[in-house]
């Protein structure tokens, strides 16, 4: 059996986690076998697929393998930049009439971590990261950072690819569904401060909170949290720290009550 084969034999056709110890054949059998998918969940036609690899690259996969490489982190550096600039001149070019304080606002809220790991789950972008299994369960438990360090990379990788104007392309059609879809928000919301404005109207007093579960390592930590109102629980909620796991309990107590 050839070496290509015996790797096929090892990686699952959707899996982003090759069992072998050669990193550039792993890395080109994942181009063998994802290549097609994954050019379909982008929206676009690859040239140089090894700028791409580069860009699924996590270092963790490098770190499993105990091998050197370059990961996608100097890609990662460069797509934060491109996706700023992109986003800067879209808003300056469609609301003429917002300050600078508005649009940089706006624009920070198009590119933290959230919102790039929203755009991230909006293609599937989780299934064909190279890394290792326990960066892979951070993922599936809602971790944000990998996906949307990934994302920045694969940014980054398509302009270098073709240029400026098919990032801007990519970019911009990924902001915009996920604005449609509603998995980003462009203004603040704080349902902790709405469930409380709800609860004092309504004589039910002042939402209390309580962590009821709290897991994974210390540098990668979830929370759960329930929200009560009167004594009655009203919502629960999941997050990478308290605060954050405080305003999905608040949310979904809202939704309850809506």
């Amino acid at each position: 059996m050839g070496l290509v084969k015996t790797l096929l034999s090892k990686l699952s056709p959707r899996g982003p986690h090759p069992q072998v110890e050669d990193q550039e054949a792993a890395q080109k059998t994942f181009l063998i076998t994802n290549i097609k998918e994954f050019q379909k969940a982008i929206g676009y036609t690859i040239r140089d697929q090894k700028v791409f690899v580069q860009a699924l690259l996590h270092r963790s996969f490098l770190q499993r393998l105990n091998t050197p490489g370059r990961s996608n982190e100097r890609l990662e550096f460069l797509g934060d930049s491109i996706l700023n600039f992109i986003l800067a001149e879209y808003l300056y070019h469609h609301f003429p009439s917002a300050e600078e304080g508005e649009l940089t606002k706006t624009r920070s809220r198009l590119v933290n971590r959230k919102a790039l790991a929203a755009y991230a789950k909006d293609i599937g972008l989780s299934r064909f990261i190279l890394m290792s299994p326990s960066a892979a369960q951070s993922v599936g438990k809602g971790g944000d950072t990998i996906l949307a360090d990934t994302y920045e990379a694969l940014v980054a990788a398509i302009y270098l690819d073709s240029g400026y104007e098919r990032a801007q392309q990519f970019v911009r059609r990924q902001v915009l569904a996920a604005l449609q879809n509603g998995s980003i928000a462009t203004k603040d919301e704080n349902y902790k401060s709405m469930l409380l404005e709800y609860a004092q109207a309504s004589g039910l007093g002042v939402p209390r909170y309580s962590i009821v579960k709290q897991e994974g390592p210390d540098h990668d930590r979830t929370f759960t949290v329930e929200v009560f109102l009167d004594n009655d629980r009203k919502g629960t909620g999941t997050g990478k720290n308290k605060k954050e796991a405080e305003q999905a309990a608040a949310r979904k107590a809202l939704e309850a009550i809506s």
